[in-house]
């Protein structure tokens, strides 16, 4: 498949409430795009509106410039993984992943080439035999993606599918699926409330808040230049620090910084906590500034310290950290250039 347009798509379930507001989006051929957002935003409205098991109240929706909005599901060559897997318990590992072909009317050689294919595919060859509750958790969304991907579709739709698994499935599965998806091509459109799985999987990636997309890009541009609070804040922790903008330096109650864009006047300026640094005790000059070391969580890796400037506090991320203590007196700076000032 080529792209996905959609345009103006709105949808309600209770009348004057809207789910979807106008939503604009294209998706391009082979990309692996994500939609991120809190519970009740829109986007499995949204996944199951592309699927045609929910229909629109108004809008259109193209697959390569054609109109599907009209077409029903088994039309639309859209396949979907499903978050509870919705896998038949007295059917085999087999006949589930078969189940889309024979709907097709497949030729038995086909099914059984396409079906094992795909079994290769998730690594679960040798379970074919076995029946879908003998199974773990990631046995069985392992099927669930296979049952998607024998029916070779030109459009993937992932709806939350590793939200049930442990952290360490969850992290084996994101391996997978993107490899899936690289190396078969597929277009696929994956609906997520967790960011560390968007963040590292997506080619693009929208933010959606009440039914409407907050922003578009890589992850790396969300991240790193979020257009809005809202946008800064789900995508990670993040300090937001009151001052006063002029001539492309940036007042606070503790220094002044240089930052970058045409602004003036009061704003809020925006920094991630790994973007803050600890400097040796005897530095000083210009973005230097002292902090006493209120809390702190050790994970290991890093420690999160809140520190306390002045009247502010500040959530610092040091990795590799040093053993500091509270109570301590410390030195930070700002990354340069890593001061984002919100619209």
């Amino acid at each position: 498949m080529g792209t996905v347009k959609l345009s103006n798509i709105c949808k309600s379930f209770t009348p004057g409430v809207p789910v979807l507001n106008n939503l604009n989006l294209e998706i391009k051929s082979g990309e692996l795009f994500f939609l991120l957002g809190p519970s009740g935003c829109g986007k499995s409205t949204l996944l199951r509106i592309l699927s045609g098991l929910t229909a629109p109240d108004s809008g259109s929706i193209c697959f390569d410039g054609v109109e599907v909005k009209d077409l029903p599901p088994e039309k639309r060559q859209a396949a979907m993984v499903f978050q509870n897997y919705a896998l038949w318990p007295l059917m085999t590992v087999y006949e589930n992943v078969a189940f889309g072909l024979k709907i097709r009317k497949l030729p038995a050689n086909e099914i059984k080439k396409r079906v094992m294919e795909a079994l290769e595919m998730v690594h679960l060859a040798d379970c074919a035999k076995r029946r879908t509750p003998q199974l773990s958790g990631g046995q069985q969304q392992r099927v669930a993606l296979a049952r998607a991907l024998a029916v070779n579709p030109p459009l993937l739709l992932l709806d939350e599918p590793l939200s049930n698994l442990d952290a360490r499935l969850r992290d084996a599965m994101r391996e997978e699926i993107s490899a899936i998806c690289s190396q078969r091509g597929f277009t696929a459109l994956y609906v997520t409330h967790d960011r560390q799985e968007a963040l590292s999987m997506a080619d693009r990636m929208a933010v959606m808040k009440d039914g409407v997309i907050r922003q578009l890009g890589t992850p790396r541009e969300l991240y790193e230049h979020p257009a809005d609070r809202f946008t800064a804040e789900f995508l990670g922790d993040i300090n937001f620090i009151p001052g006063e903008v002029k001539d492309g330096v940036f007042s606070t109650g503790f220094g002044k910084f240089p930052v970058a864009g045409d602004f003036s006047g009061n704003h809020t300026a925006a920094i991630r906590p790994e973007r803050i640094g600890f400097v040796p005790a005897n530095a000083s000059g210009d973005g230097i500034f002292e902090a006493e070391l209120v809390s702190g969580s050790y994970m290991g890796d890093c420690c999160n310290w809140m520190c306390r400037v002045g009247d502010f506090c500040l959530n610092v991320r040091e990795f590799a950290p040093e053993d500091r203590k509270i109570g301590d007196k410390v030195k930070l700076c700002f990354v340069p250039g890593r001061l984002m000032i919100l619209e």
